[in-house]
């Protein structure tokens, strides 16, 4: 990692230390999950060593190549690189079918991110960081904001948004900040001196789950938030201007808000106030799996040699 590091410098530096990887433990198969540049990376680096590809989180798509960028185009390479295509949901499925990929490399798996997130939440694991030690009466709105299409004016109208809805006294806005230079200073300077904000370091993943599960409602610019917060019936307004996790939105469990200021305070006090919006967004949607993707994807592989 190098502060403000270029997609270019990255994806050559991954490629090259994943080829020194990939030459020694010289792997039947290479599992690549997600949409991040070091994912199309892993996968083009097993490509050039003729090595099979399986996607985890194959074929979602809000066709649009620059938003999110670069992410949706990492997913369009791995999908053609792929040999197993391991999609959640039927509409990623038909996705990967309208592109020309071959039917017999998908499998409908659900998304292994409800997998750990239910090992988490059936934990017997008790967590006591004083992160998570916060006002019984006041709603929590737990926020995410780190996406490379957002740097700049979209996150500053984000913080914005945020500073107005803290002088609500109902709530308590929790936001773990990510630590690029992109973010980090923004949200200081803007959020930084507020008494209903909340900014913590980065949670470790049981202690997000858990607060994800406490929480009263959700912003974030995050995909596999918006997952996650279904699962755990969490109402999810959407920092951004198209999702590739289209069956939240046609399931009326998350909605898109964009980055303007006026319609995230505007969306996210609806949701404070009126009872009857609340419930509607926050009804048990079990959108992504069941929760035994990992065991359905080794079944698989184990099953099935390489296409």
């Amino acid at each position: 990692m190098r502060e403000n590091q270029s997609l270019d410098r990255l994806t050559s530096v991954s490629i090259n230390l994943l080829t020194k990887v990939i030459s020694k433990s010289r792997p039947s198969l290479i599992l690549v999950q997600g949409d991040t540049t070091s994912a199309m990376s892993a996968a083009l680096a097993g490509f050039y060593r003729k090595i099979p590809i399986g996607h985890i989180e194959a074929g979602l798509r809000t066709d649009n190549i620059y938003d999110p960028f670069p992410e949706e185009v990492n997913r369009k390479i791995i999908s053609i690189l792929s040999v197993y295509n391991f999609a959640p949901t039927k509409k990623a499925q038909m996705a990967l079918l309208n592109e020309g990929v071959s039917k017999k490399t998908i499998f409908v798996t659900g998304n292994t991110i409800v997998d750990a997130l239910k090992m988490i939440i059936n934990s017997k694991v008790s967590f006591g960081s004083k992160t998570l030690q916060f006002p019984a009466r006041k709603k929590i709105i737990l926020v995410t904001a780190h996406r490379r299409e957002n740097f700049g004016k979209p996150l500053e109208n984000i913080c914005y948004a945020l500073k107005e809805l803290s002088k609500n006294p109902e709530v308590v806005i929790i936001y773990p900040v990510h630590p690029n230079p992109n973010v980090k200073p923004v949200v200081s300077r803007i959020l930084g001196n507020l008494d209903r904000v909340r900014l913590l370091t980065p949670l470790v993943y049981p202690e997000f789950i858990q607060l994800l599960n406490r929480c009263y409602l959700v912003l974030t610019d995050s995909g596999g938030v918006q997952e996650e917060a279904s699962v755990l019936t969490k109402p999810v307004l959407v920092l951004r201007n198209e999702t590739e996790r289209q069956d939240g939105i046609e399931a009326k469990v998350a909605k898109l808000v964009g980055t303007n200021v006026d319609n995230i305070v505007k969306n996210t006090m609806l949701l404070l106030k009126d009872p009857t919006k609340y419930k509607k967004m926050s009804k048990a949607a079990m959108l992504y799996g069941d929760g035994a993707a990992s065991e359905k994807i080794a079944k698989i592989v184990l099953n099935n040699q390489p296409l």
